[in-house]
């Protein structure tokens, strides 16, 4: 059994409330809430409904994960949080919740990055971060490339989506190939059946900033090309288009994570984040990883998507480290820099 300290982490950045539990660097539980399905009617997270879900699931999911822990509330060393990014309305929901838990317990409180979470979530299952490393997020709402030597103390951001996520832009293609929501498994699935080079889809360049992304004109091609196919009355080749689409996004996404590396002198990747679930993001990142003589870190994907495993695996990392915890004044920030909370 590991040992290092308990510690419970809260997730609540977005459509899912997760709470997770670890012990030093062994994970005891993972639980998570979920509510995209009253999303999936609108095309996209309402913040709203995600805020109300928040609040009915937040006291079931930490008494699920205690249990499945087996471990009581008594027993938590600390309280981790995400404090940001992510939706404001249920940022709050989470950080009210962690600080009623740590005020009542007297226990510590650690607000996180969600974006650090995502990287220091790696640990629970392949150990020690390397450092330094070269770290490639891309989710629904954030495609970020980070150098990490300290995950605790913040990170350096080297470049990010200046329009959409890739997770936004498989969402919105998902929509127009009618595929529903979310976006990324159902195009995932289709791709498996459709040729990659059919379609010269654009990969594109954000002019002196070769680290950041662009994926909007991507999705724009790609809506313009299905719309000509139908007012031609000519049948979409829904297969076709969606590993097309689906190769120009990993393209982009791997050839400048390899190219930090290179520019870095760094020797491992990580890749996280709920995109970091698509099979051919992670197959070709491997691909080139090993032509570049990189080492290659993807989590499972379950652990790829927002958890509260990653929150509490960071704040075991923060507790193990002594930095310093939280005010009970924590506030939530739904743009919060990669810096200490």
């Amino acid at each position: 059994m590991s040992t290092g300290p308990l510690i419970l982490g809260i997730e609540t950045s977005c459509d899912e409330t997760g709470v997770g539990i670890v012990r030093g660097s062994e994970l005891l539980a993972d639980e998570v809430a979920s509510s995209v399905e009253q999303h999936a009617r609108f095309g996209g997270v309402v913040p709203e409904v995600a805020s109300r879900a928040h609040l009915e699931a937040m006291v079931p999911t930490v008494q699920r994960a205690l249990r499945t822990a087996g471990v009581t509330m008594r027993e938590i060393d600390a309280i981790a949080v995400t404090a940001g990014p992510g939706l404001m309305g249920a940022l709050l929901v989470g950080v009210a919740a962690a600080k009623a838990y740590a005020l009542a317990l007297d226990k510590p409180l650690y607000g996180v990055n969600h974006l650090a979470a995502h990287v220091a979530v790696d640990t629970v299952e392949h150990g020690a971060l390397p450092a330094p490393c070269i770290s490639l997020l891309v989710s629904g709402g954030h495609s970020s490339l980070l150098l990490v030597e300290d995950v605790t103390r913040g990170v350096q951001h080297l470049g990010a989506t200046v329009d959409d996520a890739a997770g936004e832009a498989f969402d919105k293609v998902a929509r127009v190939l009618g595929l529903g929501f979310p976006g990324g498994p159902p195009i995932d699935r289709a791709a498996a059946d459709g040729n990659k080079s059919a379609i010269a889809f654009p990969r594109g360049v954000v002019r002196d900033a070769p680290y950041n992304f662009t994926f909007s004109g991507l999705k724009t091609s790609v809506a313009r090309w299905v719309e000509a196919r139908e007012r031609a009355g000519e049948p979409v080749p829904v297969a076709d288009v969606a590993a097309s689409f689906q190769e120009a996004v990993v393209d982009v996404l791997t050839a400048r994570a390899i190219a930090a590396c290179k520019e870095y002198d760094v020797r491992d990747l990580l890749i996280g984040g709920g995109v970091a679930a698509n099979s051919r993001l992670r197959a070709l990142a491997q691909e080139r990883c090993d032509k570049a003589g990189v080492r290659l870190r993807v989590p499972r994907p379950k652990l790829c998507t927002d958890n509260g495993a990653m929150v509490a695996a960071l704040g075991s990392l923060m507790v193990s480290c002594g930095v310093e915890p939280s005010t009970l004044d924590l506030p939530a920030d739904s743009s919060l820099a990669l810096v200490r909370v």
